[in-house]
C-alpha cells in the first residue's frame, strides 16, 4: 500500500516540475493526472482499512465467542492414554532403509513394508489414519529407530490424554484422566490432571506419529496437504483395559461430564476380542448415572462390521455426544448403508451438503431426533481441514455458535504453534457458498466473514458451520482434533431438560 502512495507523490511532483518548466503543457494532461492522484489515494487509503477475510473472520470469532451461563466444574475423560513420537515420515521410512514405491491400504500392519505403502496411500490423499502393528518385536525394532532419529519429539499422546490436557489448560476446570498412564506420560500431564492409583504402570505405551508437509514428495507421491500417519502395537489401550477402573473412580470424582474414547483401539485386536470386549464396553458405560452427559471421541477404523457394532451394540446410543472427522463420518455411513455410502472417499474439500445429509442420517437412525426415540445422542461436532459443523437436536444444547467457532479458532493457532490467530500465518480454504443438503430440497446458504457462523435447520436439527482459518505451514497436526472437540464441549452447555 505504502509503494501506492509512494508513487502517487513521485508523480505529483513531475506534473508540479513539468508545469513550472513546460505551462504550455496541454490542459488534457494536467487534468487526467492531477485527478487521478486524489482517486488512487482514496482507493489506497480505503485498501489499508479493508480487513482481509481472514482477519474479518478472526476478528468475528473473537467477539462471537462467549462462554456458557453453566460451565463444567469437573470433566473425566478415559480411557486410552500414551507417548507419540512424533518424526517425519519420509525421513524415518528412508532411515528404515525402504524405497518409496506402491501405494496399498492395510487395515492391519505386518511389516515395514505395510506401513510403507498404507503411509503412501494416505499421503498421497493428504488424509490422516490410524492401524495397529501386529508384531510386538518389529514394532519396537520400529520404534528404536523413531525415537533416535534427528528431531524426534515425545509428546502426550491417546484421544483421552490429549483431550485432558487441553481441557486442563482452563484454570476452572478439575480433570480426571484414566488411561494406561506410564512414568513418562506422567511427568508430561498437566498437574492440573488427577489420574487414579489404578491407572498408573510400570511402562509407557508408545504410538509412531509419521508426519508429512503440504506438498511434500517422496518418489512419485505428493502430499495436497499436511498430516500424519500413526500407528502402534499397544495392548493395554487396544484392550480398553483400564474402563472399568474408568467408570468406578466417576463415583468418587462426581464429574459433571465424562469424555470417552478409544474404542477403535480394539479394532486391531481380532473380532473374538473386540466382540466380547465391546459388549463389556457398553455394561460399563450404562452404569454411568444419567444426568451426566457423555462424548464419545471416535478415530480412524477400518473394519465395517466392528463400525456397524459400535453402531448396533447400542455404543452411540446411549452416548449424548460423538466427534469425528470427514474419514470417520463417510466411514459410519459406509458401515451402516447411510447417505452417500457409495462413496469411496471425499473428492478434495467434503460437499457441505452431502456431511449434512449424513449428519442427519446419524441423528435420525441413532439419535434422539425423533422425540420419541429412546436414544441419548443429540449433538455431532464434525470437524474437516476447511470447515467445522455441530449438528444439534434442538432442546438439547445451547451455546453452540460460541462452542463451533472456538473449536475452529483452537484448529487455526494450534496447528501454527500459536496462542492466538496469526491472520498472515493463515488461509480461507472454505467454501463461501454451499447448500444445506446435497439433493432437493436444499438451501443455498452463504459464508458472510463478519458473522461466520451459518445456521440452518432441517427438521428438528441445526446445523451451525464455521470456517477454518487454515495454516499455512503448520508445525504440529497430531491432535488437532481432540483439541477441536475439548474447545467446543468447554463453551457447550446441556439445556435444562
Amino acid at each position: 500500500m505504502w509503494r501506492k502512495a509512494a508513487v502517487m507523490a513521485v508523480l505529483a511532483l513531475a506534473v508540479g516540475y513539468l508545469y513550472h518548466t513546460d505551462p504550455d503543457l496541454p490542459q488534457c494532461v494536467l487534468r487526467f493526472v492531477t485527478q487521478s492522484i486524489p482517486q488512487v489515494l482514496l482507493s489506497t487509503q480505503l485498501e489499508a482499512n479493508v480487513p482481509s477475510l481472514e482477519e474479518a473472520i478472526s476478528r468475528a470469532w473473537d467477539s462471537l465467542i462467549t462462554a456458557p451461563t453453566r460451565q463444567w466444574g469437573r470433566i473425566a475423560v478415559g480411557v486410552n492414554a500414551c507417548i507419540d513420537v512424533v518424526v517425519s515420515g519420509v525421513g524415518l521410512l528412508q532411515a528404515l532403509a525402504v524405497d518409496p514405491g506402491t501405494s496399498r491400504d492395510h487395515d492391519v500392519l505386518h511389516s515395514k513394508e505395510d506401513v510403507k505403502e498404507t503411509f503412501i496411500h494416505y499421503m498421497e490423499r493428504g488424509a490422516a489414519a490410524e492401524r495397529f502393528f501386529s508384531d510386538k518385536e518389529g514394532f519396537q525394532r520400529i520404534a528404536r529407530a523413531a525415537a533416535e532419529y534427528p528431531g524426534a519429539q515425545l509428546y502426550v499422546g491417546g484421544n483421552a490424554a490429549l483431550i485432558g490436557q487441553k481441557l486442563a489448560s482452563n484454570p476452572h476446570l478439575v480433570v480426571l484422566l484414566c488411561g494406561p498412564v506410564g512414568p513418562k506420560l506422567h511427568e508430561l500431564l498437566d498437574e492440573q490432571i488427577v489420574v487414579p492409583p489404578e491407572s498408573l504402570q510400570e511402562t509407557d505405551e508408545y504410538h509412531l506419529i509419521l508426519e508429512y508437509k503440504a506438498g511434500e514428495q517422496w518418489g512419485l507421491s505428493q502430499a495436497p496437504q499436511a498430516n500424519r500417519f500413526i500407528f502402534s502395537h499397544d495392548v493395554s489401550n487396544g484392550g480398553m483395559s483400564t474402563l472399568e477402573t474408568f467408570v468406578a473412580s466417576l463415583e468418587e470424582f462426581q464429574p459433571g461430564l465424562v469424555v470417552l474414547s478409544g474404542l477403535h483401539m480394539m479394532e486391531g485386536m481380532g473380532r473374538t476380542l473386540w466382540e466380547e470386549r465391546l459388549r463389556e464396553a457398553v455394561a460399563a458405560i450404562s452404569d454411568v448415572r444419567n444426568e451426566v452427559p457423555i462424548h464419545l471421541e471416535l478415530a480412524s477404523m477400518t473394519d465395517r462390521d466392528y463400525m456397524s457394532s459400535i453402531m448396533k451394540e447400542q455404543v452411540m446410543p446411549i452416548v449424548n455426544s460423538i466427534g469425528l472427522n470427514e474419514q470417520e463420518l463417510l466411514f459410519l455411513s459406509q458401515a451402516g448403508g447411510g447417505p452417500h455410502s457409495s462413496l469411496a472417499a471425499w473428492d478434495g474439500i467434503p460437499d457441505v451438503g452431502r456431511v449434512t445429509d449424513i449428519l442427519l442420517w446419524v441423528l435420525e437412525q441413532h439419535g434422539r431426533a425423533d422425540p420419541e426415540s429412546e436414544a441419548d445422542l443429540t449433538r455431532i461436532h464434525f470437524h474437516t481441514l476447511a470447515y467445522h459443523i455441530l449438528a444439534t437436536v434442538d432442546g438439547h444444547w445451547v451455546n453452540q455458535q460460541s462452542a463451533v467457532a472456538a473449536g475452529a479458532r483452537v484448529a487455526s493457532s494450534q496447528a501454527c504453534g500459536l496462542q492466538a490467530v496469526d491472520v498472515s500465518k493463515v488461509a480461507l480454504k472454505a467454501p463461501q457458498s454451499f447448500y444445506s443438503s446435497f439433493s432437493e430440497p436444499r438451501e443455498s446458504l452463504v459464508l458472510n466473514p463478519s458473522s461466520p457462523v451459518t445456521v440452518w435447520r432441517r427438521g428438528n436439527v441445526s446445523f451451525y458451520l464455521t470456517p477454518v482459518l487454515v495454516c499455512k505451514q503448520p508445525l504440529r497436526t497430531v491432535g488437532l482434533g481432540d483439541a477441536i472437540s475439548a474447545e467446543g464441549l468447554i463453551y457447550s452447555e446441556i439445556a435444562p431438560q
